[in-house]
Formats: C-alpha cells, structure tokens, sequence
C-alpha cells in the first residue's frame, strides 16, 4: 500500500499537468510556497490539513482528491493507520474513507481529536454542506457566531460556506465522520 504523502504528491502533480501550471502558478492560487509544492510533489513533505485545504480551495478541487484512489464495483472503507491528515500538532487526525465522488459529490472522512483539540476549517465554497455524525466523545461544532454541542451518536448538517470549528469538549479522545456534498457546478 502506498505511504498517502506519495499518493497527496502524485495527485498534485496531476491536476497541475492538466490544467497546465506551473509551481508558481499553484503557489500564487494557494498561497502555499512554491518550495513547500514542490516537497509535496516530490514525497518529501506530508502537507497538514490546514495546507491541503488551501490548496484544494486555491484549485477549486475537494480535499479527498488528494487521497482518491482507482473506482471498483463497490469499496469498503477501512481506516489506514498510516493514512491521515493531521493538523500541526497531531492531536486531529483525518482518515480520507471515501475520497471526492464526481459523481454523487461527495466525500467521506473519519476524523479523531484528541482531549481539548480545536480545528478551524476553511470556508468552502457556497453550497457545500456538511454532514457531521458523531461517534464517541463530546464535539463543540461552532458555525458562524452559533454553538452546537454534540454528544454521542448525535449528528449535524451545517452549510460549510460559512465559518465554522469543532472543538473536543471532553476528557475522551472523540470520533465522528465528517460527510461533504458539493453542489452541481
């Protein structure tokens, strides 16, 4: 199995081919630096969240493409170990389940926080829904100026166009999957 920063690195390589850009062209869409792109390109550099969300919304594509592997008859989704996103200090970690469905427009994560872990994410474009169900653990999702406490197995669909956190309110490590529907453009 593939290590996911190859797989994020090949991806990127691939819709910057198609569309025909340059690193600088990317960096100046992202506002990630050319040499950082480059890094993530090559292999050399497993990017955070936070940077693979500018990038994705720099290009205007979703996150999960990064992570998109080859389409069967059906797929079961196991969480990989070595398969996550994280943010800067590790305490968030993203498992990509189903990566963006041209299709059906949507994606699937499974995402863990640790105790006490707060992660902002970035504005999706408009019509972006998300759709949060919450495993174990209890979850602060605050969307736009309203606060939203999930408990377990509660769930949530919040539009994703507007600013919006999650926070781990609890002494337990919290766990909940994270759906995304894109709009038909």
């Amino acid at each position: 199995m593939e290590h996911i920063s190859l797989r994020i690195g090949e991806r990127l390589k691939e819709i910057r081919n198609i569309r025909q850009m340059t690193l600088d062209d990317v960096a100046k869409l992202t506002g990630v630096s050319k040499l950082m792109l480059g890094q993530i390109e090559r292999g050399q550099s497993s990017p955070t969240i936070n940077t693979l969300w500018k990038i994705s919304t720099g290009l205007k594509i979703p996150l999960s493409f990064f992570c998109k592997q080859q389409e069967a008859e059906f797929q079961v989704a196991e969480v990989e170990e070595e398969g996550w996103i994280t943010n800067e200090n590790e305490g968030m970690r993203a498992y990509p389940l189903y990566p963006f469905d041209p299709v059906r427009n949507v994606e699937v994560f499974y995402l863990e926080f640790d105790s006490g872990i707060r992660q902002r994410s970035e504005t999706q474009r408009r019509g972006v829904e998300k759709y949060i169900f919450l495993i174990n653990g209890t979850l602060k999702v605050i969307v736009g100026e309203e606060e939203i406490t999930l408990t377990k197995r509660q769930s949530l669909r919040f539009r994703a166009d507007i600013s919006h956190e999650y926070l781990n309110v609890s002494d337990e490590l919290c766990t909940f999957y994270d759906m995304i529907f894109y709009p038909n453009d």
